[in-house]
């Protein structure tokens, strides 16, 4: 065999080019609105205390990627949450008298604001109201205050080792990522929730404040992994024997606007660090909703038993005690099927051929009857076909001796009869299976097994 190096060289060149070409972002030069300048904004975020400001167009640029247009707006203030420590940027609107154009995302560059737009305005000198989505937001915010009550719980249960490695939150779910030297156990998750809940009962009033950094230490304030911070940094207290965090986000006024919290994963990231995931407020209610409605259907599949648990012990236990049964059944079959393949053997050229239908319906006892077979018969090249679980299967098992000497390859084999059944398969030169969707196609794929002693 040979391969055209060059040739295939020079398709991988323009894959790549094709690649490059799709994750391109082809940002324009920033253009000035009514000869404004671009430092009067950009900086100035308000969204601390309000989600609506009056605004002007001071900046805007178009961003082609993914053949997909879409403008940037730099704003002289603005109330959206711009992505950083972990929290999504906000989206929502900015509207005039005339039109209302949506903003899909919010982020930085260069610690100047930018919001994403699906176009652009047709008057920029005109006077905006900037409308970040409120519910999102407050979600977003329940998620984000959730983090630092979890990141305390988790001090609180697995030791103070544990140090905040990074975080997502948004307005689904929080995501938070830790150090700790092992998986965090059932019981040891069920105390972290517990904790945070209590916390979310108490309805702990935020505590938010300005300070100079060295002032911010001296109070005990977290600082967290990844961020950078200024000489005045921003702390976010919920109880200051609890929680003591430096912080740029949005949070809940009270830890109550939370509602509910629930750990959905935990799971490990790389070596020491470990990841939870969770839920609060309307996705945790709306889980809860789906478990006892999940739990109802059950007991009335089970009509309505005092204990569900021990209902499902028991049909587990009559489950497996009937696939023991079943298990035998199949055991007993196979051993009259071989009785019958026996009969069927057909010697071609020195070979011993079987192909032939059978009914079977176990993929394992299949197996087990081709190498009962294989060892008993010498020479032995075999076919068998079946329908499993309502499925067509092939199975190609050929003799040592025969892989080696005659060239015969299960796996190559079993691909090309296959094709028979509208399926494909592999496994290894000795043995070999396919799956497939038409059964028609057995009949035809066993009489095709032949060609390969000619």
């Amino acid at each position: 065999m040979s391969i055209d190096e060059a040739g295939f060289q020079a398709e991988l060149g323009k894959q790549k080019n094709r690649s490059r070409e799709a994750t391109a972002v082809d940002t324009g030069d920033w253009l000035l609105v009514d000869g404004r300048k671009a430092e009067e904004g950009g900086r100035s975020f308000v969204g601390y205390q309000t989600l609506e400001s009056e605004v002007k167009i001071i900046q805007y640029r178009k961003v082609k990627a993914k053949g997909k247009e879409q403008f940037q707006l730099v704003l002289d203030k603005t109330p959206f949450y711009a992505e950083s420590g972990g929290q999504v940027g906000d989206i929502g609107k900015i509207e005039s008298a005339n039109e209302s154009i949506n903003i899909t995302d919010t982020k930085k560059e260069n610690g100047i604001i930018i919001h994403f737009a699906e176009r652009l305005p047709e008057n920029f000198s005109q006077t905006f109201i900037a409308k970040v989505d409120a519910e999102r937001r407050q979600l977003t915010e329940n998620n984000h205050s959730a983090t630092h009550l979890l990141h305390a719980a988790l001090r609180k249960v697995l030791g103070t080792h544990v140090e905040q490695k990074g975080s997502l939150v948004n307005d689904e779910h929080l995501r938070f990522d830790f150090s700790h030297f092992s998986k965090v156990t059932d019981e040891e998750i069920a105390q972290i929730e517990a904790i945070v809940n209590q916390k979310i009962r108490e309805n702990i009033t935020a505590d938010i404040k300005e300070m100079p950094i060295e002032e911010a230490k001296k109070s005990g304030a977290m600082a967290l992994f990844g961020e950078k911070y200024g000489d005045t940094v921003r702390v976010v207290t919920f109880d200051k024997n609890y929680s003591i965090e430096l912080c740029g986000g949005t949070h809940v006024p009270a830890t109550g606007q939370i509602g509910l919290f629930k750990i959905s994963s935990e799971s490990a990231v790389a070596a020491g660090i470990r990841r939870i995931e969770a839920i609060t407020s309307v996705k945790a209610e709306q889980f809860f909703n789906e478990q006892s409605a999940t739990l109802h259907e059950l007991k009335m599949l089970l009509k309505n038993p005092k204990d569900v648990l021990k209902s499902v012990q028991g049909l587990l236990e009559d489950n497996s005690s009937l696939q023991k049964q079943i298990e035998s059944m199949l055991r007993e079959k196979a051993k009259g099927l071989k009785s019958e393949l026996l009969t069927k053997k057909q010697t071609i050229n020195g070979i011993n051929f079987i192909a032939e239908r059978i009914e079977l319906d176990s993929a394992d006892a299949i197996k087990d009857l081709s190498f009962e077979l294989r060892n008993q018969i010498d020479n032995l090249f075999m076919v068998l076909g079946a329908e499993v679980k309502g499925k067509p299967s092939l199975s190609v098992i050929i003799s040592d001796n025969l892989v080696k000497d005659k060239n015969l390859n299960a796996g190559a084999i079993v691909r090309e009869l296959g094709k028979e059944i509208l399926g494909g398969g592999g496994g290894q030169p000795f043995y070999a299976t396919a799956g497939g969707t038409n059964s028609q196609g057995i009949a035809k794929a066993l009489a095709k097994a032949k060609d390969y002693l000619n």
